[in-house]
């Protein structure tokens, strides 16, 4: 009798499934475990958001004000570009903006006083989450109705705006944050519901402080990649001309007429051949390596070589806004003791601003605020209500 013979099975093209007790499908899934809860568990980079609210609200309020002469020209009725051939514009592009939905110069200097009033409420965080999306309508308003006069500059604030909107950039020095920690202070004392009360008031907060983590990590995230974004391309871009390859670029920009603004120094600068090409070099070496140093610390000297190299851009150049612009975006990728050892200093450079300010926040309402650790404040506290010895 013959046993039957059971014929192999044929080797797959794939390979085999991890198993569960496979060690590094266990690493894998931990490692998505890890960064679903760094998305979802708290709001990473608040103060570098904070940096980035306060850096544009202010780029922008500047420039409203010093384009204020001229605002008729560049915007309003009485520039060139007609409204009527802004709409005819926007019929094509898909663009919108509040300036063309009337002729009359009243009109139009209203908008431009409720444009200003909204980058000075969103730098001081006032409804940061309302006012936070005015902000991106007034700056892409502003950027559609005269689209032929903007740069580089513009054209990245009109995105961090846009971008800022999905974040909680008023959750620090702002006076949101202020007026949270007025509430936090006054229901500090109250007794807490139990555990069956508000049920669903609780679910409801918690679901909504989740989204807003979530939206607020998936913002800055984004800001990140554009940032990569404009200094990988630019890079790229650069390395395909040939003045740059050579490091004569720069000669060719210091010799530049609208882009001169004080032509002795730009002589001066150009005079030094050597210097004109190393910058170069550099110059395209560090857009280039940006994205690829982002995760070490070789990305502190590069960023401070970045800041030298925009404030250059700005004094040489006259171009102040773009490279302010990108210096505030560079602000996105400093950790927060970064920021926080930034704020220490301005303290202590300004002991009594910071304590007429904390005066004035309590207001007669006792000590509205509470006092920072370790504060001369809280000592004082403590020694009043120590008990007196019997």
């Amino acid at each position: 009798m013959e046993t039957e013979q059971i014929p192999a099975a044929a080797p797959s093209a794939y390979p085999p499934a991890p198993s569960i007790g496979n060690p590094d499908s266990g690493r894998t899934l931990a490692r998505i475990a890890a960064l679903g809860g760094l998305v979802t568990a708290r709001p990473v980079s608040m103060y570098a958001s904070a940096v980035l609210r306060i850096g544009y609200g202010l780029l922008y309020l500047a420039f409203l004000l010093r384009e204020f002469p001229h605002r008729n020209e560049i915007w309003g009725p009485g520039s060139p570009w007609t409204p009527d051939l802004a709409r005819q514009l926007f019929d094509q592009t898909g663009w919108f903006s509040i300036l063309t939905l009337s002729d009359r110069p009243a009109y139009f200097e209203a908008c431009y006083a409720a444009a200003a009033l909204t980058s000075a409420l969103f730098v001081l965080g006032w409804r940061t989450r309302v006012v936070s999306i005015l902000f991106a309508v007034v700056v892409a308003s502003f950027h559609a109705r005269a689209i032929f006069m903007t740069d580089g500059g513009d054209n990245l604030i009109l995105l961090m705006a846009l971008y800022l909107t999905c974040t909680a950039c008023g959750r620090r020095w702002s006076l949101d944050a202020r007026r949270t920690r007025r509430q936090a202070a006054r229901t500090a004392g109250r007794p807490t519901p139990g555990p069956g009360a508000h049920t669903l008031r609780h679910r409801l907060g918690t679901t909504r402080g989740r989204l807003s983590t979530v939206l607020h990590n998936c913002g800055m995230f984004v800001i990140a990649v554009q940032v990569c974004v404009v200094y990988g391309s630019a890079g790229l871009y650069k390395v395909q001309g040939a003045t740059w390859q050579n490091g004569s670029a720069l000669h060719y920009v210091m010799n530049l007429d609208l882009f001169r603004p004080w032509p002795a120094l730009s002589l001066m600068v150009d005079s030094h051949p050597l210097l004109i090409a190393a910058a170069t070099y550099l110059t395209v070496l560090l857009q280039v390596a940006f994205p690829f140093v982002l995760f070490g610390r070789l990305k502190y000297p590069v960023l401070a070589m970045l800041l030298g190299m925009h404030v250059g851009i700005a004094i040489l150049m006259g171009l102040p806004l773009f490279s302010g612009a990108m210096i505030v975006a560079d602000a996105v990728f400093l950790p927060d003791r970064s920021h926080l050892f930034l704020g220490q200093l301005w303290r202590r450079a300004f002991p009594r601003a910071v304590t007429a300010q904390a005066q004035g926040s309590s207001g007669g309402e006792g000590l509205a605020v509470p006092p920072q650790l370790g504060s001369p404040a809280e000592a004082a506290m403590l020694l009043q209500q120590r008990p007196e010895p019997q």
